[in-house]
């Protein structure tokens, strides 16, 4: 592994956007909200209409190409809100240039490009960020906690269900939506996080076995999807996803049944504590319903702190919590679901040793 890059200590930590889509607000809005640890100082887009408004709107310098980007910007991390097929290449072209990379999920579509972006970041010296901010939700949080406390005992049973709607002028926006080297379906773009949740909150996963279809869509990919999964603990559960609910978005939540507790995050996106009953009491159970927040956006409110995070490693005062063998973890679980859907078989984990 080459030596790292030296940290940021003594200046704001300097920040290219590549990608000037939806996403990209929520890291704009991220970056302003820290702009005394953060300064934005490039954006890149090969849509000259969005890369103009994106350079107005934030008076940065912009590039029509990640390649002049890297060659006329002194960035110290490089965030790639591109489409999702693009994230392995342009990863690692940014840490060959010795800059830090941070990239929206998932991380590539291909099991092998993750471990090819994780094997080059480390010959690098450089750090590959994984955005996973739903983690960060206050939701969640309580949930992880429980989970680290034990207060569930023994997992019987896990659902995960997101039940959103995304209608075929979505797909038709951009010719790279709903497109297997691009995008990735129902499960690999829109789940991507609840997928995160099965690993993160519950634990290693024995095998699953998966069906997918495109019920409605003219897309390539998937528009609705079930898993069935049994982890390593013993635990059985499903993970269920549509993008064909109608009128709207209905429903992005995780249940668990324990031994001595059960809860149920709800919502539209896992911003309500539905279910709350544990046979024990915790001081933390008397506000559970202050973590509940209002949204119309399934992307939370997680980015601002996940980028804490980013800067405290970049300074070197933490860890990271999502780095590129974390994106790993659900890059594998939305792999084996797929060759488990292709082949008609279960499929077991890890994918490989």
């Amino acid at each position: 592994m080459a030596r790292r890059r030296e940290l940021v200590t003594n200046r704001r930590i300097r920040v290219a956007v590549v990608g000037c889509g939806r996403i990209a607000v929520n890291h704009f809005n991220s970056i302003e909200a820290q702009k005394d640890q953060l300064q934005l100082v490039a954006v890149c887009d090969t849509d000259p209409k969005a890369l103009r408004a994106a350079e107005e709107k934030y008076h940065v310098t912009g590039f029509d190409s990640l390649d002049e980007l890297l060659h006329g910007s002194d960035a110290d991390l490089v965030v790639l809100c591109t489409p999702s097929g693009m994230h392995p290449a342009q990863a690692i072209q940014v840490a060959r240039a010795g800059k830090h990379v941070m990239t929206e999920k998932p991380m590539a579509t291909r099991w092998t490009d993750g471990i090819e972006m994780v094997r080059e970041a480390d010959e690098a010296g450089v750090r590959l960020f994984v955005v996973k901010q739903n983690r960060r939700n206050a939701t969640l949080r309580l949930l992880k906690q429980a989970m680290e406390k034990r207060r569930f005992g023994r997992i019987y049973m896990v659902t995960i269900n997101v039940f959103w709607t995304r209608p075929q002028s979505y797909y038709d926006t951009a010719k790279w939506r709903g497109t297997w080297e691009f995008d990735g379906g129902a499960l690999m773009n829109q789940a991507s996080h609840y997928i995160d949740l099965v690993d993160w909150l519950i634990g290693p996963v024995e095998s699953v076995q998966a069906y997918v279809a495109t019920l409605a869509r003219d897309i390539q990919v998937e528009d609705t999807a079930t898993v069935g999964i049994r982890w390593r603990a013993g635990a059985l559960g499903s993970v269920n996803v549509t993008m064909l609910t109608y009128p709207k978005n209905l429903e992005g939540s995780i249940t668990i049944i324990g031994e001595k507790g059960t809860v149920r995050v709800g919502g539209v996106a896992v911003n309500e504590i539905q279910t709350w009953d544990f046979s024990d009491q915790q001081p933390e159970d008397e506000g559970i319903r202050n973590a509940n927040y209002e949204t119309t956006s399934v992307y939370g409110f997680g980015h601002p702190l996940y980028y804490d995070n980013v800067i405290k490693v970049l300074r070197g005062e933490a860890d990271p919590e999502t780095d590129g063998r974390e994106g790993l973890r659900s890059l594998e679980l939305l792999i084996a679901s797929y060759m488990s859907a292709r082949d008609g078989r279960r499929v077991a984990l890890p994918l490989q040793f």
